[in-house]
């Protein structure tokens, strides 16, 4: 659970990075695709040396790692951010999180982990929260192909914790995010190079606690804290936690977005946000309690090790 936390505090702080580079002319596929390459750099030396002596794991995990970085790392953030030209950001914000929901559909469909009235009722709960802190009791226009990137984003969350939770996967959780970030910010950088995310980056000055900073200092925030930290620990926490908590969890990376918001850019908190924030954490604490209700499943056995075992 702290691990899951830390990385959604982590992921958290994106916004109030990319806000200030935003305020300065960057444009938002500039701002995630430094981000997502400048962090496939950072983990590169590290990776390659947990990867010492196992190269054959790596080539074994490519299609994972591939699909990882498609549909988790690059498509979540290029839906997410085509929805917002057509929706408001709150909007586009409880779409993407909708995400939640179908990896629990996904464990019923797929591994027949039916949820439990408690997952239910957490994920109603949560979800209503969730409206409440992006303030959604106005009246939001919704355009339909908006709401369709906003699915789409919802999609590349869903696969991101699905495929963070894979627990047979043996490579260690740093050399996922790094392979899920090169193969992400590759996908990044060609939809730019390609004129399908506009890309603008201007090497000036940017506001953050009202003070004036260099561009590197929001740069170096999104690519260490919201992308080194917040894929590692998230990838970590989400084995030892499952997908289905892990993901509702993650719903608490908006809370801490409005708190650093407050605390980087002044944005202030309103009562009814407050509140909102509680629902969310009593969704995530039903969903829990739900998990820990479960009985423990048996260990699958591959077809090899079911021959070993049934032998005398």
């Amino acid at each position: 659970m702290a691990l899951a936390l830390l990385s959604a505090a982590s992921f958290g702080t994106s916004g109030s990075f990319a806000a200030s580079l935003l305020q300065a002319g960057w444009t938002p596929g500039a701002a995630v695709t430094v981000r997502v390459l400048v962090a496939a750099l950072v983990l590169t030396l590290p990776a390659l040396l947990q990867l010492r002596g196992r190269g054959r794991l790596l080539r074994r995990s490519a299609r994972t790692l591939l699909v990882y970085g498609i549909a988790a790392v690059a498509g979540a953030q290029l839906c997410f951010f085509m929805a917002v030209q057509h929706l408001s950001v709150a909007v586009a914000l409880l779409l993407e999180y909708s995400g939640a929901l179908l990896v629990v559909g996904y464990l019923w469909l797929r591994r027949g982990q039916r949820p439990g009235p408690l997952t239910v009722c957490g994920a109603a709960v949560a979800v209503a929260g969730l409206a409440l802190v992006l303030e959604l009791l106005g009246n939001a226009e919704l355009d339909l192909v908006g709401v369709l990137w906003g699915l789409g984003a919802a999609v590349g969350l869903a696969t991101y914790f699905v495929l963070s939770a894979e627990s047979e996967d043996v490579l260690p959780p740093l050399v996922v995010a790094w392979g899920g970030l090169a193969a992400g910010g590759a996908v990044l950088a060609l939809a730019g190079a390609s004129g399908v995310l506009p890309l603008a980056a201007p090497r000036t000055d940017v506001t953050l606690l009202d003070t004036q900073v260099s561009w590197l200092v929001p740069v170096v925030g999104l690519a260490l804290v919201a992308a080194v930290v917040a894929y590692v620990t998230g990838i970590a926490g989400a084995r030892l936690l499952g997908a289905k908590v892990a993901s509702f969890v993650g719903l608490t990376e908006v809370l801490f977005a409005v708190v650093f918001a407050w605390v980087l850019l002044g944005q202030s908190l309103g009562a009814v946000q407050l509140a909102g924030g509680v629902l969310v954490l009593v969704g995530i604490a039903l969903v829990r309690v739900d998990e820990l209700r479960l009985p423990a499943a048996a260990p699958v056995l591959t077809p090899h090790e079911d021959v070993l075992t049934a032998q005398p």
